[in-house]
């Protein structure tokens, strides 16, 4: 049932049915004070504001949520010391299927373009694995696994490879999989199901690169870097990244800063970060080539691991791992400002936000 239809039925108006969308949270269930399982909710289109609905239940540490281009299908990682990937029915919020990813604490996944396969990024192992989708939504087994290999000076932290992220190009032709631990970037093609490395891209050692958003224009790419608390910008072309310009994410002085999440404006002329220590989104106008700091907002909560835009690009939304809350901000198309909107949402350990296309 739409989330319209629902709203008609317990007496919403048709406006509000039409303001009215639908929003997963993930979270850890394995923690303390941990959740249940993937977090359901509603938001206001207009306002932003969140509401919980429920949850879906039997999904065990689902630390980042996706749904297929047809809004049918819900993928989540289980980010468990032995990694397993989870396929969910939209419509009826059941769980379809699990499978193995055969590498451990899987922290990211992604859909080719075709969407007929996903491929998770396992933390702990630095491995990438891939699985058919199913015409019905399931996962068949895990057709591959590719092993990253690599270290970096941070002995906590990067002892080995570490994939953190995996996300195609913006034409669909290359996968890009930030490993913290190896201080890499590698690049992959994708053909016939399987990957195939075509370059690597190194940051500065012990910079711990987590996360990579793609410029819409194809020929730029950002990275976030968790470990020196710095972005990257990097000129993009045919399967190879070159690092450019590096600025740091806050003002000097601040906290100890790690930073998780880096989105790109639809119209690409805002580049925003999330800022866990800080506490901020870091704002970035693109100029030429490069970034220029523009500004930081507070983000309401502790630690926003993951910040992501609604369908329209309208609305942005914080998940902070640390207070238990999500948080909602208005977006200003035109100056790339955020202004709080709504009350934060409390919710157990949420670090993923995932607000549908479809509704």
């Amino acid at each position: 049932m739409g989330m319209g239809a629902g709203l008609l039925m317990t007496g919403g108006t048709a406006e509000a049915a039409a303001a009215t969308r639908r929003v997963f949270f993930g979270a850890y269930t394995t923690w303390s004070g941990g959740a249940k399982g993937i977090g359901i909710g509603t938001y206001d289109s207009v306002t932003g504001q969140l509401k919980s609905t429920g949850v879906i239940s039997g999904v065990v540490n689902p630390s980042f949520v996706i749904e297929s281009r047809d809004g049918r299908f819900l993928y989540a990682v289980n980010e468990n010391t032995q990694g397993e990937v989870t396929a969910i029915n939209a419509a009826t919020l059941k769980v379809i299927n699990k499978q193995a990813t055969g590498g451990a604490d899987p922290c990211h996944l992604t859909l080719d373009p075709s969407g007929k396969h996903l491929i998770t990024a396992d933390y702990s192992s630095g491995s990438l694995s891939v699985f058919p989708v199913n015409a019905d939504g399931s996962l068949g087994a895990r057709t591959q696994k590719v092993q990253h290999k690599g270290s970096g000076p941070n002995k906590e932290r990067q002892e080995g490879p570490h994939a953190h992220h995996i996300v195609f190009d913006t034409a669909g032709r290359y996968a890009a999989a930030v490993d913290l631990g190896a201080d890499s970037v590698f690049v992959y093609s994708f053909t016939g199901g399987k990957l195939t490395q075509v370059s690597q891209a190194k940051v500065k050692p012990g910079a711990g690169p987590r996360h990579i958003a793609f410029h819409p224009d194809g020929k730029t790419a950002y990275v976030a870097n968790e470990l020196d608390s710095t972005i990257v910008t990097c000129a993009y072309a045919n399967g190879t990244l070159t690092p450019g310009q590096v600025l740091k994410t806050v003002p000097s002085g601040g906290p100890t800063n790690y930073p998780a999440e880096v989105l790109v404006s639809a119209d690409g002329r805002y580049v925003y970060l999330s800022n866990r220590g800080h506490d901020s989104i870091a704002l970035f106008a693109v100029t030429g080539t490069g970034l220029t700091m523009a500004g930081t907002t507070a983000v309401g909560g502790k630690y926003p691991r993951h910040i992501t835009f609604d369908p329209t690009g309208s609305l942005l939304f914080a998940a902070n791992q640390n207070s238990n809350n999500v948080t909602s901000f208005a977006v200003d198309k035109a100056t790339g400002r955020l202004t709080p909107s709504g009350t934060p949402l409390q919710t157990a350990i949420p670090v993923c936000v995932l607000p549908t296309r479809l509704g």
